[in-house]
């Protein structure tokens, strides 16, 4: 029996089997910063059924290290679900028996949208550093045109963590009459100084690792080491010192890892392990051009374009949820509450909620009954909102 002989639905709540879609745009596109490319192609997956209105679509938009498949498997031999499978399915907060759900791997990625490790079609060659400045508005500009393309003119919402965040914010300012409501988690309305120098010490550690080669690299054979230590870094700000301890602690290795240095600095915490874990998984499915880019598009977000937020939130029509976590000490609750606070002094319909979690930055990604009776309870009631007519 093969795959497509296999119901979809794997168990209750799944959406099971799914495939990826890739959306051409063969359309010139002019970036925010300077540079074009002739077309670009944004890879996507979605779940659930568009409704006859098509005004059931909910977009999600990864973290840095995401992509376009948030949920569901690929096939029974790779069982690996998405990564908000916990949040997606039938009956779940993002109910895709009523919603048409859609994520897509933004512009500068790596994993089948354009960006740096794709092929230049003026050249043969891959980008590299010849690709454009990507911003997050280019991302959201981009993803404009595959919502042209599936037909939809309306989000129900827009939903996202962390850069997912920003992205979902900057949808509602960009394109005000297509987004009815929003739900923006750990995120920020702008990099603080401390987040930008974790990002930097990521970035160095690729920039000077002697396999990148200026950007001009093959695939596998680029700064990999580089790489790792950047994913190493920016994954301890995404947990909590309560977190790490309540998972690790001070526990060592029965027997000692080797990581080439030997002896006395071999990996010895079960901590260590981890992460070097993470490092290494990271560089087998992530490009450090893409990563380069991506990092210098979060620095460089800034909402209120350099001003008073109020100024731009006051282009939003969208109704509005932003959620922090008492743990996140990459974009601490604070900043989240800012967002709200502009929000209703612009006169908005928004509103924050709080979330008492320990696990840190990725408290969105994690099981948390308290998000999903936030987000269901969020959708529910702007279901019964009247939609606007044209």
């Amino acid at each position: 029996m093969n795959d497509a002989e296999v119901a979809p639905v794997l168990e209750e709540g799944e959406v099971g089997l799914v495939e990826y879609h890739d959306f051409v745009s063969e359309e010139p596109f002019a970036f925010e910063e300077g540079g074009e490319l002739p077309g670009f192609t944004l890879r996507y997956e979605t779940y659930g059924k568009l409704n006859a209105a098509r005004d059931n679509a909910i977009f999600i938009f990864h973290a840095l290290s995401g992509d376009h498949h948030c949920a569901g498997v690929y096939s029974l031999q790779d069982a690996k679900p998405g990564w908000w499978n916990n949040m997606i399915g039938p009956g779940k907060p993002i109910d895709t028996s009523k919603y048409f759900v859609l994520c897509s791997n933004c512009l500068g990625g790596c994993q089948g949208s354009t960006g740096p490790s794709s092929i230049n079609p003026a050249t043969g060659r891959r980008f590299g550093l010849s690709f454009p400045q990507v911003s997050v508005r280019d991302m959201v500009r981009a993803q404009s045109r595959l919502l042209d393309h599936l037909g939809i003119e309306t989000l129900h919402c827009a939903i996202g963590g962390s850069m997912g965040g920003m992205q979902a914010l900057q949808w509602a300012i960009e394109y005000p009459d297509r987004v009815r409501s929003l739900i923006a988690m750990a995120t920020t309305s702008r990099q603080s100084a401390q987040a930008i120098a974790f990002n930097e010490v990521g970035r160095c550690a690729i920039v000077q690792d002697p396999g990148w080669h200026e950007g001009d690299y093959e695939p596998g054979q680029g700064p990999n080491l580089g790489l790792a230590v950047a994913r190493m870094m920016a994954h301890i700000t995404y947990l909590s010192d309560e977190g790490l301890d309540r998972k690790f602690g001070r526990v060592r290795r029965r027997e000692r890892e080797s990581a080439g240095a030997g002896g006395y600095f071999d990996v010895e915490f079960e901590v260590e392990s981890y992460l070097r874990y993470q490092g290494k998984s990271f560089v087998n499915r992530f490009d450090a051009n893409s990563y380069l880019y991506i990092s210098k598009a979060l620095d460089r977000f800034d909402l209120g374009q350099g001003g008073p937020i109020e100024e731009v939130v006051d282009k939003m029509q969208a109704r509005a949820l932003v959620v922090g976590f008492t743990s996140d000490w990459l974009f601490p609750p604070r900043q989240n509450r800012e967002i709200v606070h502009a929000m209703i002094r612009a006169g908005k319909n928004a509103s924050y909620a709080e979330i008492d979690m320990d696990l840190g930055h990725d408290s969105f990604l994690v099981r948390a009954p308290a998000l999903y009776e936030l987000v269901s309870g969020f959708l529910a009631a702007d279901e019964h909102l009247p939609r606007a007519h044209a």
